[in-house]
């Protein structure tokens, strides 16, 4: 019996899971962060900069 080579295998196959799960967490995250990017882009966030923008006249 070769006790190094399941040994090897098992390591070999439960570092391949980490990384599908790393992966997995990335792409997700991912799309997270591109939903977030759409809300921060939204009317309010625009008139809300826009009359930060009408504020700074007052102090040039």
């Amino acid at each position: 019996m070769d006790n190094k080579g399941q040994a090897s295998a098992e390591f070999i196959l439960l570092f391949g899971g980490i990384v599908v799960v790393v992966l997995l967490a990335i792409h997700l995250y991912n799309n997270y962060m591109g939903d977030l990017s759409g809300e921060i882009a939204s009317k309010e966030v625009k008139e809300f900069n826009n009359e930060l923008n009408n504020l700074g006249k007052y102090f040039k």
